[in-house]
């Protein structure tokens, strides 16, 4: 690869992730422009994806959200589980600046900085796909492994689309 950036990304999450013993499996993939375009290439239906999502507190601390790429957040949820009034997403610039990583390649593994991580109640017990630090990769690893490793809170945090 001529570009150090993406890579870059993809070297953190494996580092990472051997630093705390998680098998994660990393393929390299075409460009997808939604998360349905990606669990295509696959071969995966949109449920296999999961969407790490960053969300800001009010007091500009941050926290993952690990959500089927077939749901979506369910705020209320997620706030009595938080057990705060307030959480938002973040624009672009402040999720990358909070994890290191791009939209659309975030991943609780290697993040810059190790936020809280909640895990909604349906991914346990699934192998999962999710980005891996760098557009164009997938990262696959057992959803269980991946909770344990980090210690993270699995809750119902999560509604069906709208």
């Amino acid at each position: 690869m001529s570009d150090s950036v993406p890579l870059d990304g993809v070297d953190r999450v494996t580092t990472a992730a051997a630093a705390r013993g998680l098998d994660i499996e990393i393929k390299e993939r075409p460009a997808a422009n939604s998360l349905a375009e990606a669990a295509a290439i696959l071969g995966l239906p949109p449920a296999g994806i999961v969407k790490t999502l960053v969300v800001k507190r009010s007091d500009d601390t941050f926290l993952f959200a690990l959500i089927p790429g077939d749901r979506a957040i369910s705020w209320p949820k997620l706030r009595a589980v938080v057990g705060v009034n307030k959480l938002q997403l973040p624009d672009p610039a402040r999720a990358l600046a909070a994890t290191g990583y791009e939209r659309g390649t975030i991943v609780p593994i290697g993040s810059t900085t190790e936020w809280p991580i909640y895990a909604d109640a349906e991914i346990v017990g699934r192998r999962i796909a999710m980005g891996a630090g760098a557009h164009g990769y997938s990262l696959f690893v057992e959803a269980d492994d991946l909770i344990a490793a980090y210690g993270a809170t699995v809750a119902d945090i999560s509604q069906p689309l709208d």
